[in-house]
Formats: C-alpha cells, sequence, structure tokens
C-alpha cells in the first residue's frame, strides 16, 4: 500500500478516493486500511461469483463504492463489465481492525 504504482493497478479512481479520505496514507489511521481490505475482498469475491478467479479483467475494474446511506456497492469497468454483462450483483462487506470479508450475489437478469 506504500507503493502508489501498486494501489493504481488495485484500485479504481473512485477507491483511492475514498481510501484518501479516510486517511490514507497516514499509517497510524486505520480507517483506509479496513476500507482497502474490504475492498480488496471484495474483488476477489466477484471473482469467485463469476467463476473465473482472478482473470480476464484488471483488479481496477472492479470497484467498492458506498451510496450516500452506506451500502456498498459494485462499480464495474473495461473488461469486468464486459464479462459481467447481463449480471447484477449485491455485495456485503465487514471489517474490523484485523479482519475484512466480502459476500458477492451474482444474478442473471430476466431469469
Amino acid at each position: 500500500m506504500r507503493n502508489p504504482h501498486f494501489c493504481e493497478r488495485v484500485f479504481g479512481s473512485g477507491e483511492r478516493e475514498l481510501l484518501k479520505q479516510r486517511g490514507y496514507p497516514e499509517p497510524g489511521c486505520h480507517r483506509w486500511i479496513e476500507t482497502a481490505a474490504a475492498g480488496f475482498c471484495a474483488k476477489e469475491a466477484f471473482a469467485k461469483a463469476m467463476g473465473t478467479g482472478v482473470r480476464g479483467f484488471l483488479l481496477s475494474e472492479v470497484e467498492l463504492l458506498r451510496e450516500e446511506n452506506g451500502r456498498p456497492f459494485l462499480r464495474l469497468t473495461g473488461s469486468a463489465a464486459k464479462l459481467a454483462a447481463g449480471w447484477v450483483f449485491s455485495v456485503s462487506v465487514t471489517h474490523t481492525k484485523e479482519y475484512a470479508s466480502a459476500v458477492v450475489l451474482a444474478e442473471k437478469q430476466g431469469v
């Protein structure tokens, strides 16, 4: 996380902005660390929901963002959006100072 190039490869622009709002890169601030961990978990959960593993898309193309009321959602761009065409997603995340977890449910539209 100390390497800006790593952050650009893993996190999309919306996620990087959220991390800054939560104190990134301040080392003593846990809010951004928890947010980053939850975001990474959501990317992996998306890959598993799609059945591809982390292949065929860039991690930065799957962003875990929040609506104004705090509800999490995925913003997909590029190859991730093409892969997910015709699917709708629900996402749930949780985190503490030590652990983060995410669940992504994928449902085929119109079924």
